[in-house]
């Protein structure tokens, strides 16, 4: 095969010409080898000038919002999932008072000893056995259990507000010899350095019988002002029947009961059930044993533990109403099903009075009962039933429980004297920006808008907004504290608000998808979409910020509609539910009012769009974007 050649002539600034005789396959190899590498050599310069004026840059704009002052004139109250009770003033918003209005339930078909009355009634019973009981009540108690805190990170026995360090199992809470986690496995105390109170420290203590490790120490959540204080406890029988459906709808929607409902005022009572001065005890309940056990010789059952019960309110109500409302019912239609109870017994009002100091109360209304004890003649045949030579009637004892469900309302009352709150609905009801938000909970809400004010104005700014093609990295909304709060306790500020849609009280975007949990602290969930009271150098109340990233974004990069935000003070940032609610402002006649806020009595002062004084221009509510652009 013939052999095709190429000359080919290389030059050079300092070289002679060469000529060269290269075989083709040769030179077209060298050619590609060529170029890639000078591909390759010019590839980053390229690339460099390309991109030279395209880096990512951070930058950061504040964008104008604009604020409303709302506030309720009642809000739905019977839905709760706990009960307020008790007084608190504020030196903002004024006193907050609070009482409560329940059904009580029991189980269809109740009846009391052995048999049915109408097995006692028979002429002839089918056993001998069977008497007449003449059941009798011997003692009923309210029990209403307050929220308690156990939390045990370290899971060393500790709870974590008592725990020495709450991360470490091997902490010394009560500073003997023996670490918490030692403690707590060998059935000491970790909280005591003598459990058994002998006068010897456990850790020269060889016998500690004498405590009983089962006790437990409770953390008390959920009570504002002074716990210690003293105050009147009043309880009534309600003669109202709170209906579940609303005869004004042909029974066709249920009732809705408000707020303001004020069954005592209105003097829908009868029997005073209790009436007493008390203070709060929050320890555990315990209860020893009534008879001791004779087949334990060493062993006194009278002096150990049978019973142990949460830290509650637990007081005696009368017994002459509980047998003849409900005792001597025996046998009548009106213990047949829940519902017959409830139109005969149509519930009971708890009230309080006469503080010592300030208490105000979040109490489970949900783990409340009544225990109603009685006696009861009981025919006993000894063991011998076909000899009733040794058969005798003796006293015995039972006990059924009341529950108290169905319809629960919380009648809220707040007495304003701060007429800046009502100077502020009323430029809201202009529909101009406010000074100043007053946030409380189940009153004072804030309206929030973004952008403008003006539906041309902002049309025009978020068009400019959407055509600058920005990343945007973070969206805060802060709002700072009123500087002229300062003189309110820190413990008076609300420590967490809630930011929503306010049309429907639905929650943000940025809401669903945080996901944090906090261990650490109460209502703390959700740290990341915040709302949560930050404060300064000084530990004074400062400021709250939400991350509304999301929902901006979408604004920007989706067209989404640019929603007016409520703000309100939530007691549960897990609680997003919402009640109806009658609008203070003449404009507005129904509201979707977040549930959790109406279970907070405390509230916050923020600092408007409109600030009355150029000294606070710079703390005025803001908007800032955290973008990125090319």
């Amino acid at each position: 095969m013939r052999k095709f050649t190429l000359n080919f002539i290389q030059k050079s600034f300092n070289t002679p010409v060469f000529l060269m005789r290269i075989p083709l396959k040769l030179l077209v190899s060298l050619s590609l080898v060529t170029l890639w590498v000078s591909c390759n050599k010019d590839f980053y310069p390229v690339g460099k000038e390309l991109f030279a004026d395209q880096t990512l840059s951070a930058e950061t704009e504040t964008y104008p919002v604009f604020t409303f002052q709302q506030a309720t004139e009642k809000v739905e109250t019977s839905v709760q999932s706990m009960i307020q009770l008790g007084k608190i003033e504020h030196p903002v918003f004024g006193r907050s008072e609070a009482s409560v209005v329940t059904q009580l339930s029991i189980t269809n078909n109740l009846f009391f000893g052995d048999f049915r009355q109408e097995q006692e009634d028979l002429e002839t019973p089918s056993s001998i056995s069977i008497i007449p009981e003449n059941e009798t009540v011997t003692s009923v108690y309210l029990e209403i259990p307050f929220f308690t805190n156990q939390n045990d990170k370290d899971n060393d026995g500790v709870i974590d507000s008592l725990d020495a360090d709450p991360e470490d199992p091997q902490s010394n809470s009560d500073g003997d010899d023996l670490t918490d986690i030692i403690e707590t496995q060998s059935g000491l105390n970790p909280l005591s350095d003598d459990s058994d109170g002998d006068g010897i420290l456990d850790h020269n203590d060889d016998e500690n019988e004498g405590y009983e490790s089962e006790n437990k120490v409770y953390e008390i959540d959920s009570l504002y002002g002074n716990s210690k204080a003293s105050f009147d406890l009043k309880i009534y029988e309600l003669t109202y029947y709170l209906n579940a459906l609303d005869p004004a709808k042909n029974f066709e929607s249920r009732e809705v009961y408000y707020s303001d409902e004020d069954y005592y005022e209105m003097g829908f009572y009868n029997a005073v059930l209790f009436d007493e001065r008390i203070t709060l005890n929050f320890e555990e309940i315990r209860f020893n044993y009534e008879e001791d056990d004779p087949e334990t010789e060493d062993v006194d059952e009278t002096t150990r533990v049978e019973t142990r019960l949460s830290p509650r309110i637990r007081v005696p109500l009368d017994p002459t109403f509980f047998q003849e409302r409900i005792i001597n019912m025996e046998g009548t239609t009106s213990l047949e099903s829940n519902a017959a109870f409830q139109e005969a017994v149509k519930g009971m009002i708890i009230r309080t009075e006469n503080f010592s100091e300030d208490l105000y109360m979040l109490l489970n209304i949900a783990q409340a009962t009544i225990k109603v004890e009685y006696d009861y003649d009981k025919y006993n045949t000894n063991g011998t039933p076909d000899d009733d030579a040794d058969d005798v009637t003796e006293r015995a004892t039972k006990e059924f429980s009341i529950g108290l469900s169905g319809i629960q309302i919380n009648t809220l009352k707040n007495q304003v004297t701060n007429f800046e709150i009502q100077e502020q609905l009323n430029i809201s009801n202009s529909e101009s920006p406010t000074h100043k938000i007053y946030v409380q909970g189940g009153k004072y809400l804030g309206k929030i808008r973004l952008f403008s004010n003006e539906d041309q104005d902002e049309d025009t700014l978020l068009s400019e907004l959407r055509n600058k093609n920005w990343l945007i990295n973070k969206a805060v909304l802060e709002f700072y504290v009123d500087p002229d709060q300062s003189s309110v306790a820190p413990e008076l500020f609300a420590q967490r608000l809630y930011l929503y849609r306010y049309e429907n009280g639905a929650p943000l975007l940025d809401y669903t998808t945080d996901n944090t949990i906090s261990n650490t602290a109460l209502n703390a969930n959700k740290y990341v979409f915040g709302g949560v009271l930050e404060y300064d150098e000084n530990n004074r109340p400062n400021k709250y910020s939400f991350d509304i990233t999301n929902h901006i974004s979408n604004i920007i990069r989706n067209d989404s509609l640019n929603i007016d935000l409520g703000l309100v003070v939530t007691s549960n940032i897990d609680d997003i539910s919402t009640l109806d609610a009658l609008s203070a402002n003449l404009e507005e006649a129904n509201l979707k009012y977040p549930r959790a806020a109406t279970l907070n009595p405390l509230g916050t002062v923020l600092i408007g769009s409109n600030p009355a004084s150029n000294d606070l221009s710079a703390k005025k509510v803001k908007l800032e974007l955290i973008y990125s652009s090319y």
